[in-house]
């Protein structure tokens, strides 16, 4: 579904991603782990258009998306789901979600994408007149999950939906992104929380300073001395 080709990337003359290379297939959790500053946030903005690679290329459904304008990458089928949420907080969780239907063809199906929102995530439907700025952590990571599925996406990327979450409500969150796996959503998950993300990928690339060091099938990855002295303590 997506394939990357050799894809670097600079900040001004500064390189931050080195001839990089991985794929994502249908209906798979592909997972991207690695510290702080290994380029995962990078990756992303990348194939989202927020960022031009120097060279490279990006294929998704068989059409080359690399250097395109966000809004066509959208459009092509793929949704990006920020860390840190970045919500509207003082739009209500209806108006917040609705955001994320801005697209022609979704814009039409907006009522039947909020019902399966509020079906997926029935919280959201307690909380629609809210404000997006009174609710949990949590919560917030629902709706920004809400959002980026308004778009009728064939794959999600997802940046950090762990991050200042209480360990129950990780749980959660990793549980809905396993119920869009087996709904037929391509996931490409960047994290810090290796070990969940491990237990919940069928696939995953560890990143360092920019370039893929490591890849295999999760439960290999697990087992790796690398893996389990630098990001599981053990």
């Amino acid at each position: 579904m997506l394939q990357i080709h050799n894809i670097n990337t600079f900040y001004g003359k500064a390189q931050a991603l080195y001839d990089l290379s991985l794929s994502v297939e249908a209906s798979e959790i592909v997972a991207l782990v690695g510290s702080n500053g290994a380029g995962k946030t990078t990756l992303l903005k990348t194939l989202s258009g927020l960022l031009r690679p120097a060279s490279g290329r990006v294929v998704f459904l068989e059409k080359r998306i690399d250097g395109r304008p966000s809004y066509a990458v959208v459009e092509a089928g793929i949704s990006h789901i920020p860390e840190g949420r970045r919500l509207f907080p003082d739009m209500s969780v209806r108006e917040n979600l609705e955001m994320g239907a801005y697209l022609q063809r979704a814009w039409k199906q907006k009522g039947e994408s909020l019902e399966e929102i509020y079906r997926l995530l029935p919280v959201l439907k307690a909380r629609e007149g809210q404000l997006a700025g009174t609710l949990s952590g949590g919560e917030q990571q629902m709706v920004a999950l809400g959002r980026g599925l308004m778009s009728k996406p064939r794959l999600c990327m997802i940046d950090e939906p762990s991050s200042g979450l209480a360990p129950v409500m990780v749980d959660e969150i990793f549980h809905i992104i396993e119920g869009l796996r087996d709904q037929g959503i391509a996931i490409f998950l960047v994290e810090q929380n290796v070990r969940h993300t491990l237990e919940i990928a069928d696939r995953a690339y560890v990143i360092e300073n920019g370039r893929i060091i490591l890849a295999g099938k999760s439960e290999q990855l697990l087992s790796e001395e690398l893996i389990r002295k630098a990001y599981l303590g053990l």
